[in-house]
Protein backbone atom coordinates (compact mmCIF):
# COMPACT_ATOMS: atom_id res chain seq x y z
CA UNK A 1 0.00 0.00 0.00
CA UNK A 2 1.29 3.47 -0.85
CA UNK A 3 1.34 6.47 1.56
CA UNK A 4 0.31 9.42 0.08
CA UNK A 5 3.13 12.72 -0.13
CA UNK A 6 6.77 10.01 0.84
CA UNK A 7 8.93 9.43 -1.85
CA UNK A 8 9.75 6.18 -3.12
CA UNK A 9 12.68 5.89 -0.95
CA UNK A 10 10.67 6.83 1.51
CA UNK A 11 8.19 3.86 0.95
CA UNK A 12 11.19 1.81 0.34
CA UNK A 13 12.45 2.77 3.63
CA UNK A 14 9.41 1.71 5.40
CA UNK A 15 9.27 -1.43 3.73
CA UNK A 16 12.48 -2.19 4.95
CA UNK A 17 11.72 -1.47 8.84
CA UNK A 18 8.90 -3.75 8.51
CA UNK A 19 10.51 -6.50 7.18
CA UNK A 20 13.67 -5.96 9.55
CA UNK A 21 10.87 -6.33 12.49
CA UNK A 22 9.34 -9.23 10.97
CA UNK A 23 12.73 -11.08 10.48
CA UNK A 24 13.26 -10.00 14.44
CA UNK A 25 10.02 -11.95 15.32
CA UNK A 26 9.69 -15.18 13.20
CA UNK A 27 13.43 -15.54 12.03
CA UNK A 28 14.16 -19.56 12.78
CA UNK A 29 16.35 -22.14 10.99
CA UNK A 30 17.18 -25.33 11.73
CA UNK A 31 20.34 -26.06 13.51
CA UNK A 32 22.71 -28.41 11.83
CA UNK A 33 24.91 -31.03 14.10
CA UNK A 34 27.63 -32.64 12.49
CA UNK A 35 26.51 -33.71 8.93
CA UNK A 36 22.35 -34.19 9.77
CA UNK A 37 20.09 -32.06 11.29
CA UNK A 38 20.10 -32.12 15.12
CA UNK A 39 18.04 -34.85 16.65
CA UNK A 40 16.77 -36.38 13.06
CA UNK A 41 18.20 -38.56 10.59
CA UNK A 42 18.06 -35.63 7.53
CA UNK A 43 21.39 -35.47 6.29
CA UNK A 44 22.97 -31.99 4.50
CA UNK A 45 22.49 -33.76 1.35
CA UNK A 46 18.61 -34.03 2.21
CA UNK A 47 18.17 -30.54 3.23
CA UNK A 48 19.90 -29.19 0.04
CA UNK A 49 18.09 -31.57 -2.47
CA UNK A 50 14.45 -30.33 -0.68
CA UNK A 51 15.39 -26.69 -1.52
CA UNK A 52 16.90 -27.34 -4.71
CA UNK A 53 13.41 -28.76 -5.39
CA UNK A 54 11.41 -26.77 -4.19
CA UNK A 55 13.33 -24.46 -6.93
CA UNK A 56 12.56 -27.00 -9.36
CA UNK A 57 9.04 -27.11 -8.89
CA UNK A 58 8.57 -23.57 -9.27
CA UNK A 59 10.23 -23.18 -12.43
CA UNK A 60 7.28 -25.73 -13.42
CA UNK A 61 4.36 -24.33 -12.43
CA UNK A 62 5.76 -20.97 -13.16
CA UNK A 63 5.27 -19.46 -9.88
CA UNK A 64 6.67 -16.37 -8.48
CA UNK A 65 10.41 -16.28 -7.08
CA UNK A 66 8.74 -14.89 -3.85
CA UNK A 67 6.89 -18.28 -3.70
CA UNK A 68 10.31 -20.13 -3.88
CA UNK A 69 11.22 -17.91 -0.75
CA UNK A 70 8.36 -18.12 1.26
CA UNK A 71 8.32 -21.86 0.86
CA UNK A 72 12.05 -22.28 1.89
CA UNK A 73 10.68 -19.68 5.17
CA UNK A 74 8.09 -22.19 5.73
CA UNK A 75 10.52 -25.13 5.65
CA UNK A 76 13.25 -23.85 7.59
CA UNK A 77 10.49 -22.61 10.12
CA UNK A 78 9.09 -26.48 10.35
CA UNK A 79 12.45 -28.14 10.51
CA UNK A 80 13.50 -25.69 13.37
CA UNK A 81 10.79 -25.91 15.54
CA UNK A 82 9.85 -29.68 15.24
CA UNK A 83 12.39 -33.13 14.79
CA UNK A 84 10.93 -34.62 11.46
CA UNK A 85 12.27 -37.70 9.93
CA UNK A 86 13.51 -37.86 6.62
CA UNK A 87 10.50 -40.02 5.52
CA UNK A 88 8.22 -37.19 6.21
CA UNK A 89 10.70 -34.56 4.40
CA UNK A 90 9.94 -34.84 1.15
CA UNK A 91 5.65 -34.46 1.87
CA UNK A 92 6.24 -31.33 4.13
CA UNK A 93 8.18 -29.66 1.49
CA UNK A 94 5.94 -30.05 -1.17
CA UNK A 95 2.93 -29.03 1.77
CA UNK A 96 5.53 -25.56 2.23
CA UNK A 97 5.44 -24.96 -1.53
CA UNK A 98 1.51 -25.22 -1.70
CA UNK A 99 1.11 -23.05 0.68
CA UNK A 100 2.95 -20.20 -0.30
CA UNK A 101 1.89 -20.82 -3.47
CA UNK A 102 -1.78 -19.85 -1.82
CA UNK A 103 -0.24 -17.29 -0.07
CA UNK A 104 1.55 -15.33 -2.76
CA UNK A 105 0.08 -16.72 -6.59
CA UNK A 106 -2.91 -15.34 -8.31
CA UNK A 107 -6.03 -18.01 -8.31
CA UNK A 108 -5.53 -19.29 -11.79
CA UNK A 109 -2.36 -20.03 -11.08
CA UNK A 110 -2.59 -22.35 -7.71
CA UNK A 111 -2.59 -25.65 -8.98
CA UNK A 112 -5.52 -28.60 -7.61
CA UNK A 113 -3.78 -30.48 -4.75
CA UNK A 114 -4.17 -33.40 -7.35
CA UNK A 115 -2.47 -31.69 -10.24
CA UNK A 116 0.15 -30.36 -7.31
CA UNK A 117 1.04 -33.92 -5.94
CA UNK A 118 1.00 -35.96 -9.68
CA UNK A 119 2.77 -33.03 -11.88
CA UNK A 120 5.49 -32.45 -8.87
CA UNK A 121 6.19 -36.00 -8.87
CA UNK A 122 6.34 -35.83 -4.95
CA UNK A 123 5.06 -39.12 -4.64
CA UNK A 124 2.47 -38.06 -2.04
CA UNK A 125 -1.26 -38.47 -2.35
CA UNK A 126 -3.71 -35.42 -2.27
CA UNK A 127 -4.73 -36.67 1.26
CA UNK A 128 -1.69 -36.36 2.81
CA UNK A 129 -0.18 -33.42 1.60
CA UNK A 130 -3.55 -31.79 2.77
CA UNK A 131 -2.78 -33.69 6.30
CA UNK A 132 0.67 -31.77 6.53
CA UNK A 133 -0.91 -28.85 5.37
CA UNK A 134 -3.13 -28.95 8.56
CA UNK A 135 0.06 -30.49 10.66
CA UNK A 136 2.31 -27.20 9.37
CA UNK A 137 -0.28 -24.34 9.97
CA UNK A 138 -0.98 -26.07 13.44
CA UNK A 139 2.79 -25.64 14.11
CA UNK A 140 3.15 -22.21 12.83
CA UNK A 141 -0.26 -21.14 14.42
CA UNK A 142 -1.55 -20.14 11.03
CA UNK A 143 0.79 -17.20 10.82
CA UNK A 144 2.99 -17.44 7.61
CA UNK A 145 3.85 -14.27 6.67
CA UNK A 146 7.22 -13.28 7.84
CA UNK A 147 10.31 -11.73 5.86
CA UNK A 148 12.31 -13.71 2.94
CA UNK A 149 15.51 -13.49 1.46
CA UNK A 150 13.78 -12.73 -2.04
CA UNK A 151 11.94 -9.63 -0.17
CA UNK A 152 14.90 -7.78 1.01
CA UNK A 153 16.61 -8.36 -2.31
CA UNK A 154 13.80 -6.70 -4.03
CA UNK A 155 13.64 -4.36 -1.46
CA UNK A 156 17.55 -3.54 -1.47
CA UNK A 157 17.94 -3.40 -5.26
CA UNK A 158 15.00 -0.68 -5.50
CA UNK A 159 16.71 1.49 -3.40
CA UNK A 160 20.20 1.00 -4.74
CA UNK A 161 18.64 1.82 -8.60
CA UNK A 162 17.13 4.75 -6.53
CA UNK A 163 20.63 6.22 -5.31
CA UNK A 164 22.68 5.02 -8.70
CA UNK A 165 20.22 5.63 -11.49
CA UNK A 166 22.69 6.03 -14.10
CA UNK A 167 24.22 2.49 -12.76
CA UNK A 168 23.51 0.10 -15.89
CA UNK A 169 24.08 3.24 -18.47
CA UNK A 170 27.31 2.14 -20.16
CA UNK A 171 25.91 -1.47 -19.83
CA UNK A 172 24.17 -2.51 -23.28
CA UNK A 173 23.66 -5.90 -22.42
CA UNK A 174 22.45 -4.89 -18.75
CA UNK A 175 19.38 -3.32 -17.20
CA UNK A 176 17.73 -3.06 -13.83
CA UNK A 177 15.06 -6.22 -14.25
CA UNK A 178 17.88 -8.50 -15.96
CA UNK A 179 20.36 -7.56 -12.93
CA UNK A 180 17.84 -8.15 -10.42
CA UNK A 181 16.38 -11.51 -12.38
CA UNK A 182 20.30 -12.71 -11.92
CA UNK A 183 20.42 -11.83 -8.19
CA UNK A 184 17.55 -13.63 -7.61
CA UNK A 185 18.58 -16.90 -9.15
CA UNK A 186 22.07 -16.53 -7.34
CA UNK A 187 19.97 -15.75 -4.45
CA UNK A 188 17.80 -18.86 -5.14
CA UNK A 189 21.42 -21.26 -5.33
CA UNK A 190 22.29 -20.13 -2.13
CA UNK A 191 19.84 -20.39 0.00
CA UNK A 192 20.62 -24.34 -0.85
CA UNK A 193 23.55 -24.26 0.93
CA UNK A 194 23.66 -25.75 3.90
CA UNK A 195 26.52 -23.29 5.09
CA UNK A 196 24.63 -20.39 4.55
CA UNK A 197 21.59 -20.86 5.87
CA UNK A 198 23.08 -19.81 9.49
CA UNK A 199 22.86 -16.32 8.23
CA UNK A 200 19.42 -13.89 8.09
CA UNK A 201 18.05 -13.25 4.78
CA UNK A 202 18.78 -9.55 4.71
CA UNK A 203 22.10 -10.51 5.20
CA UNK A 204 22.48 -13.04 2.46
CA UNK A 205 20.48 -10.30 0.15
CA UNK A 206 22.89 -7.39 0.79
CA UNK A 207 25.56 -10.04 0.18
CA UNK A 208 24.41 -11.06 -3.04
CA UNK A 209 24.23 -7.48 -4.41
CA UNK A 210 27.32 -6.33 -3.04
CA UNK A 211 29.47 -9.28 -4.80
CA UNK A 212 27.50 -8.14 -8.03
CA UNK A 213 28.26 -4.62 -7.67
CA UNK A 214 31.86 -4.86 -6.95
CA UNK A 215 32.02 -5.98 -10.79
CA UNK A 216 29.91 -2.72 -12.12
CA UNK A 217 31.45 0.30 -10.84
CA UNK A 218 34.38 1.51 -8.20
CA UNK A 219 32.05 3.43 -6.48
CA UNK A 220 30.63 0.64 -4.84
CA UNK A 221 31.02 1.18 -1.40
CA UNK A 222 29.45 4.14 -0.30
CA UNK A 223 26.03 2.66 -1.71
CA UNK A 224 26.67 -0.44 0.40
CA UNK A 225 27.67 0.96 3.64
CA UNK A 226 24.83 2.72 3.22
CA UNK A 227 22.49 0.55 3.18
CA UNK A 228 24.29 -1.28 5.71
CA UNK A 229 23.53 0.99 8.05
CA UNK A 230 19.72 0.91 7.36
CA UNK A 231 19.81 -2.59 7.30
CA UNK A 232 21.13 -3.09 11.13
CA UNK A 233 23.96 -5.76 9.47
CA UNK A 234 26.36 -7.20 11.41
CA UNK A 235 29.85 -6.12 10.29
CA UNK A 236 31.76 -9.67 11.43
CA UNK A 237 28.04 -11.82 10.58
CA UNK A 238 28.07 -9.85 6.62
CA UNK A 239 32.11 -10.54 5.88
CA UNK A 240 31.92 -13.71 6.75
CA UNK A 241 28.48 -14.46 4.81
CA UNK A 242 30.19 -12.63 1.96
CA UNK A 243 33.72 -15.21 1.84
CA UNK A 244 30.95 -18.13 1.77
CA UNK A 245 28.93 -16.58 -0.81
CA UNK A 246 31.95 -15.93 -2.95
CA UNK A 247 32.92 -19.20 -2.93
CA UNK A 248 29.64 -21.15 -3.12
CA UNK A 249 29.02 -18.93 -6.07
CA UNK A 250 32.66 -19.74 -7.63
CA UNK A 251 31.68 -23.55 -7.48
CA UNK A 252 28.67 -23.67 -9.59
CA UNK A 253 28.71 -24.81 -12.79
CA UNK A 254 26.59 -23.25 -15.80
CA UNK A 255 23.37 -24.48 -16.38
CA UNK A 256 24.24 -24.95 -20.30
CA UNK A 257 27.30 -25.14 -22.60
CA UNK A 258 27.91 -21.83 -24.03
CA UNK A 259 30.96 -21.86 -27.41
CA UNK A 260 32.42 -18.71 -28.63
CA UNK A 261 33.09 -18.57 -32.11
CA UNK A 262 35.29 -15.99 -33.36
CA UNK A 263 35.25 -15.17 -37.33
CA UNK A 264 38.07 -14.44 -39.49
CA UNK A 265 38.61 -13.52 -42.97
CA UNK A 266 40.52 -16.63 -44.70
CA UNK A 267 39.77 -19.67 -47.07
CA UNK A 268 38.31 -22.42 -44.53
CA UNK A 269 39.89 -25.17 -46.36
CA UNK A 270 42.94 -23.62 -46.42
CA UNK A 271 42.78 -23.33 -42.05
CA UNK A 272 41.75 -27.10 -42.01
CA UNK A 273 45.35 -28.20 -43.70
CA UNK A 274 47.03 -26.15 -40.50
CA UNK A 275 47.95 -28.60 -37.55
CA UNK A 276 46.03 -27.65 -34.84
CA UNK A 277 45.64 -29.57 -31.64
CA UNK A 278 42.06 -28.41 -30.49
CA UNK A 279 39.53 -29.95 -33.06
CA UNK A 280 36.61 -28.96 -31.30
CA UNK A 281 35.35 -26.10 -29.70
CA UNK A 282 35.78 -25.95 -25.85
CA UNK A 283 32.86 -24.87 -23.30
CA UNK A 284 33.22 -22.10 -20.57
CA UNK A 285 33.42 -22.40 -17.32
CA UNK A 286 31.69 -19.89 -15.13
CA UNK A 287 35.55 -19.87 -13.41
CA UNK A 288 36.77 -18.37 -16.62
CA UNK A 289 37.00 -14.58 -18.14
CA UNK A 290 34.13 -13.55 -19.92
CA UNK A 291 34.75 -12.86 -23.85
CA UNK A 292 35.35 -10.01 -25.35
CA UNK A 293 32.65 -7.40 -26.56
CA UNK A 294 32.30 -8.90 -30.57
CA UNK A 295 32.03 -12.51 -30.06
CA UNK A 296 29.27 -14.47 -31.49
CA UNK A 297 27.89 -16.74 -28.74
CA UNK A 298 26.41 -20.33 -30.04
CA UNK A 299 24.22 -22.27 -26.89
CA UNK A 300 22.59 -25.88 -27.10
CA UNK A 301 18.91 -25.06 -28.45
CA UNK A 302 16.88 -24.34 -25.11
CA UNK A 303 14.89 -26.99 -23.41
CA UNK A 304 11.92 -26.21 -21.78
CA UNK A 305 13.44 -25.71 -17.94
CA UNK A 306 15.75 -22.68 -20.14
CA UNK A 307 12.30 -21.24 -21.38
CA UNK A 308 10.68 -20.96 -18.17
CA UNK A 309 13.80 -18.98 -16.85
CA UNK A 310 13.61 -17.00 -20.43
CA UNK A 311 10.07 -16.02 -19.43
CA UNK A 312 11.31 -15.36 -15.35
CA UNK A 313 13.62 -12.73 -16.94
CA UNK A 314 10.80 -11.46 -18.48
CA UNK A 315 8.65 -10.95 -15.44
CA UNK A 316 11.29 -8.96 -13.86
CA UNK A 317 11.47 -6.87 -17.27
CA UNK A 318 8.05 -6.09 -17.31
CA UNK A 319 8.26 -5.24 -13.42
CA UNK A 320 11.14 -2.47 -14.47
CA UNK A 321 8.44 -1.60 -17.56
CA UNK A 322 11.83 -2.01 -19.49
CA UNK A 323 12.03 -2.78 -23.47
CA UNK A 324 14.52 -5.34 -24.54
CA UNK A 325 18.12 -4.17 -25.59
CA UNK A 326 17.56 -3.27 -29.18
CA UNK A 327 19.28 -4.96 -32.10
CA UNK A 328 21.00 -2.16 -33.06
CA UNK A 329 22.58 -1.39 -29.53
CA UNK A 330 23.55 -5.08 -29.72
CA UNK A 331 24.96 -4.89 -33.20
CA UNK A 332 26.70 -1.11 -32.43
CA UNK A 333 28.26 -3.37 -29.90
CA UNK A 334 29.78 -5.64 -32.24
CA UNK A 335 31.05 -3.12 -33.95
CA UNK A 336 33.08 -1.40 -31.23
CA UNK A 337 34.86 -4.65 -30.40
CA UNK A 338 35.85 -6.08 -33.79
CA UNK A 339 39.37 -4.48 -33.53
CA UNK A 340 39.94 -6.36 -30.28
CA UNK A 341 38.32 -9.66 -31.84
CA UNK A 342 41.73 -9.74 -34.45
CA UNK A 343 44.22 -9.74 -31.63
CA UNK A 344 42.23 -12.24 -29.00
CA UNK A 345 42.92 -15.80 -29.02
CA UNK A 346 40.43 -18.32 -28.39
CA UNK A 347 40.97 -22.15 -27.95
CA UNK A 348 37.84 -22.50 -30.40
CA UNK A 349 38.62 -22.82 -34.01
CA UNK A 350 38.06 -19.98 -36.44
CA UNK A 351 34.40 -20.28 -38.83
CA UNK A 352 34.40 -19.11 -41.48
CA UNK A 353 31.20 -16.85 -41.44
CA UNK A 354 28.31 -17.48 -43.72
CA UNK A 355 28.84 -13.91 -46.12
CA UNK A 356 32.31 -14.53 -46.69
CA UNK A 357 32.84 -17.46 -48.61
CA UNK A 358 30.48 -15.62 -51.59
Amino acid sequence: MKCPGLSDFQRLMISLENSLQLEDTKWKVPAFEGSTLKGTDISLTHYEQAILWIDEVTLRFRFYPETFGLAVSILNRILASVKVQVKYLRCITVTCLFLAAKTNEEDEIIPSVKRLAVQSGCMCSPAEILRMERIVLDKLQWDLCTATPVDFLNTFHAMLMSNLPHLFHDCLRMNPSSHLALLTRQLQQCMACHQLVQFRGSTLALVIITLELEKLTADWFPAITELLKKAKVDSAKFILCKELVDQHLGMLSPSNHVYVFIPAKRNPQAYHKQKSSACSPQPISRNMNPPIPGVLISAKKQTEEEIMETEFYDGFRYLYNEESVSEDRIIKEMISGKAQLQEARCPCPLLQSPGQDQ
